[in-house]
């Protein structure tokens, strides 16, 4: 005889340091028969797309999140059921009421339930862009993530936190988990109140009540949820202005917004909003997270802007016989590079003479680090988001070389397949923005790299040649550098050496 145990498939530690993955789509449905290592979803990381292949057999009984949601690591994907070898205490009479269940299926039943029941409130509260107590961009302590479930359990906020079956799976409070003497898991709860404890052990019932808030000349604002002290300050809504309708007083989310529409209404502005326009005090009518991709894009170059003293040097070069000459540059039967090849073959050319763009600075930003070659980087605009692949020592490859190899890395970006290793360690990147349309931009330089080529599209301008105006193909090159690694007059050397080249296709291709 055989019994049915579920399993619980959690997301796993993904490596490169990743904690999180966006659910990109689901490969199987509740009831489907899966095979270990079977691919269940693709998830998309901040490095790239990837499978979730299973690590059980059976059959599907329940999926946890949406199409875009994103997903902790350790948090639960699936849930999985599969016969499973009758015990030698199959068949006994049941065990004696309040006795502690047997580990077959009601503890991953248990566990999956708690997940499934409380999910909408842990994804919320282990996002880290949540404000602190205090408002000042910390994390939620145990108190006040506990006191955000009381409120959401009350019904001040939108998610369900409860378990519909009524079986006593709910989650009463946040806190760790133990292990008790028989190996299973047993939460340890947090306290609820967001104040230390009585230093009394007088029982609760006999606590004397606190002091009434109308006694103090400035009422404490009972604003349980981070969202909804962020909401107030996006919305510019005096948060003491405000009756609470939630449990306990609590101000609530539509508590803001009806006085955020009641302050429109009466041409009242709340004293932090004076001195906005009106159209601050429109209602958010979405939301939408980050995906991690952009999550990476964004830390990496927040940083490169804080940390990096960038300036900007351009020019427009002719780019006319390059044109010309391009189709004439590949072999009998062969495609002809692409412009960016060739200009990225131009690019390593000039950076051999002016290897300091090349280089990176050390943490302490006390040395210079150059390198033997160029770990060439090229900036690919994505549906995901920018991504930058790296073509390595590029500068031991032909024209023919490094147009196959972008045009691999550009297939490769663009399906979300890139492998995470070709994703780091460039030493200078190029930008082809002429791809997208536009003439010119001032790049962000991709740390820790110390600069970055951008190229505009190269159009038919009016060009003075030989004291005539003549119809020239014309783009426009841009240098943003790190100051502290070398000064103006060496950056514009090396563009000039890059536009020399380019005007000079021929006597580039003699040294191709």
């Amino acid at each position: 005889m055989t019994t049915t145990t579920a399993s619980v498939f959690r997301l796993p530690d993904l490596g490169e340091g990743l904690t999180e993955a966006a659910l990109v789509q689901w490969l199987v449905q509740v009831g489907d028969e899966i095979s270990t290592d079977q691919a269940v979803a693709e998830v998309e990381t901040a490095k790239s797309v990837v499978e979730l292949p299973s690590p059980f057999a059976g059959t599907v009984t329940a999926l946890h999140g949406q199409v875009g949601e994103t997903i902790a690591v350790g948090a639960p994907v699936l849930e999985v059921s599969s016969p499973a070898a009758s015990s030698p205490h199959e068949g006994s009479p049941s065990a004696p009421e309040g006795s502690p269940p047997t580990h077959g299926g009601s503890t991953p039943t248990h566990e999956g339930s708690r997940n499934a029941g409380s999910a909408g409130v842990e994804s919320v509260l282990s996002d880290p862009s949540w404000e602190g107590a205090d408002g000042a961009g910390d994390k939620p302590g145990a108190a006040e993530k506990e006191a955000y479930r009381a409120e959401e359990r009350a019904g001040g906020a939108d998610t369900k936190g409860a378990d519909a079956g009524g079986s006593g799976n709910v989650l009463i409070g946040y806190g760790t988990t133990e292990r008790s003497s028989s190996g299973r898991r047993r939460a340890r709860a947090v306290p609820r109140s967001q104040t230390p404890a009585p230093v009394a052990s007088a029982p609760v019932a006999h606590a004397p009540a606190p002091p009434a808030a109308k006694a103090a000349p400035h009422r404490t604002v009972a604003v349980r949820s981070p969202l909804v002290r962020r909401l107030a300050r996006d919305l510019g809504v005096d948060v003491h202005t405000i009756t609470g309708t939630g449990s306990d007083g609590a101000i609530t989310r539509g508590d803001v917004l009806r006085a955020a529409v009641d302050g429109a209404v009466d041409g009242v502005a709340a004293p932090v909003a004076s001195a906005v326009s009106p159209s601050d005090a429109l209602a958010v009518t979405s939301r939408e997270k980050l995906s991690p991709l952009r999550k990476a894009v964004s830390a990496k170059l927040t940083r490169s802007r804080s940390e990096i003293p960038e300036a900007t040097v351009w020019v427009d070069v002719d780019a006319t016989r390059l044109w010309q000459l391009r189709a004439e540059m590949a072999s009998e039967g062969e495609r002809a590079p692409s412009l960016t090849a060739l200009v990225a073959r131009f690019t390593v050319l000039a950076l051999a003479e002016y290897p300091l763009l090349a280089s990176r600075l050390s943490d302490d930003a006390d040395e210079v680090l150059s390198f033997d070659g160029i770990n060439l980087g090229v900036a690919a605009d994505t549906d995901r988001g920018l991504l930058v692949p790296v073509i390595a020592r590029a500068h031991e490859l032909s024209i023919g070389e490094l147009d196959a190899q972008l045009r691999e890395l550009a297939d490769a970006a663009r399906s979300g397949r890139m492998p995470p290793e070709r994703l780091r360690g460039s030493t200078f990147t190029l930008n082809n923005y002429g791809s997208l349309g536009v003439d010119g931009s001032a790049a962000i330089i991709n740390h820790p790299d110390v600069a970055i080529l951008g190229i505009g599209r190269m159009i038919e301008r009016p060009w003075v040649v030989d004291g005539e105006i003549v119809a020239r193909r014309i783009a426009q090159l841009s240098l943003v550098f790190d100051h502290r690694v070398c000064d103006g007059g060496y950056a514009a050397g090396f563009l000039r050496r890059v536009v020399e080249l380019i005007e000079h296709p021929l006597h580039a291709y003699r040294r191709i």
